[in-house]
């Protein structure tokens, strides 16, 4: 077995993971909505492509190979179920039939022996694939904008966009149109789209961070292809783009399955936002109580004004009249470090080994000190606490 089978075989499997792992988590997401079901038979088909292409090329089995063929051949039907489940409305009947009627009678003939016409049989299929992806894009295009939401719009637009992005991907698959390509890069592709919808399934800000974490697998995973490449004896240029390929294909693979087991975890194990908006709790007290069974208010204690009394109080209502919740490494919050409000305030902080306070209440002081423990330490923590200040300042005290 050469070097390319194998690079092609990883890269096909590495794709048919990545995408089983991408339906369970768009079907966690949303498992009753029909767009989910007909994405799920799209990626489905695609997977079971992918995972029979690369064990007929990693085992030589023909048979394998020549089954391959018919979910080639109903990729284009599938995008098209999910171009007109995007757009709420049927693609217009003869594109519909063209679809079913290729898919089925290119399926068949590679299934019955008809890639023996190797060049011919090669070429029917990736027009029939590249017409179905530029067809699904220009119904997409010339959409009807105003029947749709402006959040559909920029989704749809996106994928339009990857529609047209991806065809060099999948032109790499028909080694017999081109005999000198290093490595199929079908796969790659699909592992690239994939991770982009799931990406832009968030807010914008959620979108960045997701679009930044993605550049930097892609960059480090083909560094770390280059580097492995050197390795090799008599490495060449083909043989570079094969590990670098192999090792964007895995490391978007492990990207999938990791972020996906992640929010199973979380989901599992409910943040403490989460907590509170699932709480019975009637008044501040029960809330609190409930908030203490979570990690991050275990070490939390709350202070009322006549338990202040060594901090003068006095000298810490115009302080905290302001202030919402204090970080222990912002200290002094804008003050001289000689300021006896600051003062004060950094000693109550480091008498309770705390990292923030929540301020509840400034006239009477009502204070809630805590120590968030350094790993849970980020901006959605962060964030998680400025939302509980607020909601506990809103829940009325006990009568």
């Amino acid at each position: 077995m050469t070097s390319g089978v194998i690079a092609d075989s990883i890269v096909n499997l590495c794709g048919a993971i990545g995408l089983a792992v991408a339906m369970m988590t768009f079907y966690r997401r949303d498992p009753r909505s029909p767009l989910t079901r007909r994405l799920l038979l799209a990626l489905g088909v695609i997977a079971i492509l992918f995972l029979d292409r690369g064990l007929a090329w990693w085992t030589g089995s023909r048979l394998l190979d020549r089954l391959s063929v018919i979910p080639a051949s109903l990729v284009p039907l599938g995008a098209l179920i999910v171009t007109e489940g995007i757009l709420r409305r049927h693609a217009p009947r003869p594109v519909k039939i063209a679809a079913l009627a290729g898919g089925i009678l290119l399926g068949l003939g590679g299934l019955f022996g008809l890639q023996r016409l190797a060049m011919p049989y090669a070429i029917a299929l990736a027009l029939f694939q590249l017409l179905g992806f530029a067809t699904c894009a220009l119904l997409l295009a010339t959409r009807d904008r105003a029947s749709l939401m402006a959040a559909e719009n920029r989704s749809i637009g996106r994928m339009a966009v990857g529609a047209l992005v991806v065809i060099p991907f999948i032109l790499t698959d028909f080694r017999t149109l081109f005999p000198d390509i290093p490595v199929r890069l079908g796969a790659l592709g699909a592992l690239l789209t994939v991770t982009v919808m799931l990406i832009a399934g968030g807010g914008a800000e959620t979108r960045r961070h997701g679009l930044a974490m993605m550049a930097l697998r892609l960059i480090s995973s083909g560094l770390l292809g280059l580097a492995a490449a050197f390795m090799a004896p008599d490495v060449d240029a083909a043989q570079m783009v094969r590990f670098v390929a192999v090792a964007i294909a895995g490391v978007l693979t492990i990207g999938l399955m990791t972020d996906a087991l992640r929010a199973l975890f979380e989901s599992q194990e409910p943040g403490v936002l989460n907590s509170v908006a699932a709480s019975p709790a009637q008044t501040r007290e029960q809330l609190i109580a409930e908030l203490a069974r979570h990690p991050i208010f275990e070490s939390a204690r709350r202070f009322r004004e006549n338990e202040l009394a060594l901090y003068d109080p006095p000298l810490l209502h115009d302080f905290l009249s302001t202030r919402r919740v204090l970080r222990r490494s912002d200290a002094p919050w804008g003050l001289a470090s000689t300021d006896p409000a600051a003062e004060r305030m950094v000693s109550l902080i480091a008498a309770n080994n705390a990292s923030h306070v929540i301020v509840l209440g400034h006239d009477p002081l009502d204070l809630i000190v805590l120590a968030v423990p350094v790993t849970a330490a980020d901006p959605a923590t962060e964030t998680a606490l400025a939302l509980v200040r607020r909601l506990l300042a809103l829940t009325p005290e006990a009568k």
